[in-house]
């Protein structure tokens, strides 16, 4: 059995999917924090549990029976570490012999401040004695496209990453990765630095949102500070703010490129073109 937690969230319902292509339903088990909101995996057949990242005695009960777990890494930022500390814990004592992570593209050397907490986890995974994977995901392309909206409106898509190259994917291209990787034999021990095949800046989605809106945006580079004071001047909550105003900065320091093309080696196929994810969101 297959188990998944954050199985409704925005990565993990697509690992789900994507598992659904090569495994029974029930021997997917989906790990959610409110049941209720899993309906439809439960008419499909899937095997849904509750469990919370910060409740290790629901996620011991959650994957009991199952074999193998994909640890989407939790969205709490800041919290990261004691949840998935949790999780390693539960799996441990519900025997399960093989755990997935989501980690950060070269967490161990990341420029990003995100990187903190995914090198903490990975040393829990090593220290588990569990067998394990890191699958070091690249930016989502959703990550950028979500301001496309505001961009358009107002003409300018601001940022402070500079010319930084960044080697996005989709979320769905990074979930085929993560199905493939716990649901097959032999990853074990392995390291995946994920990201997308083609990388780009911040001035060409600009451009590239120009290209097929026929709407003129041009990129904005701002300090890491000011763009902080922007997200925030649009009800960004403070952190939340920094943490995209660090990504940036970090974008602008190589952090978020990659060139190995080990994802689209991974799922078969090339990664999600930017031009194809900026069509899907006009």
């Amino acid at each position: 059995m297959i188990a998944i937690t954050g199985a409704t969230g925005q990565l993990g319902a697509l690992a789900v999917e994507a598992l659904l292509k090569t495994v029974p339903a029930h021997d997917i088990v989906a790990i959610v924090r409110n049941p209720a909101k899993a309906e439809a995996l439960t008419q499909q057949g899937v095997v849904v549990r509750q469990g919370d990242y910060n409740d290790e005695a629901a996620l011991t009960a959650a994957l009991a029976g199952v074999d193998k777990l994909l640890l989407v890494s939790s969205s709490e930022v800041g919290q990261r570490t004691a949840q998935h500390r949790n999780v390693i814990n539960a799996a441990r004592a519900a025997g399960v012999k093989f755990i997935a992570y989501t980690s950060l593209l070269h967490a161990d050397n990341s420029p990003l401040g995100l990187h903190v907490e995914h090198v903490e986890t990975e040393k829990l995974l090593a220290e588990s004695g569990i067998p394990f994977a890191l699958l070091r995901n690249g930016w989502y392309s959703e990550n950028y496209l979500a301001s496309a909206p505001a961009a358009l409106a107002h003409g300018v898509f601001i940022g402070a990453a500079g010319e930084g190259k960044i080697a996005s994917a989709t979320r769905a291209d990074y979930a085929a990765a993560a199905a493939r990787v716990v649901s097959e034999d032999g990853h074990a021990g392995k390291v995946y630095e994920l990201a997308g095949d083609n990388a780009w800046t911040l001035s060409e989605l600009a451009a590239e949102l120009s290209k097929q809106s026929g709407k003129a945006v041009v990129y904005q580079n701002l300090s890491e500070a000011d763009f902080a004071a922007a997200l925030k001047g649009v009800g960004l909550p403070e952190a939340f703010a920094n943490l995209l105003a660090d990504s940036d900065t970090g974008a602008s320091k190589g952090g978020l490129f990659d060139d190995s093309h080990t994802l689209s080696q991974l799922i078969g196929r090339p990664t999600t073109p930017l031009a194809e994810s900026v069509k899907g969101i006009l």
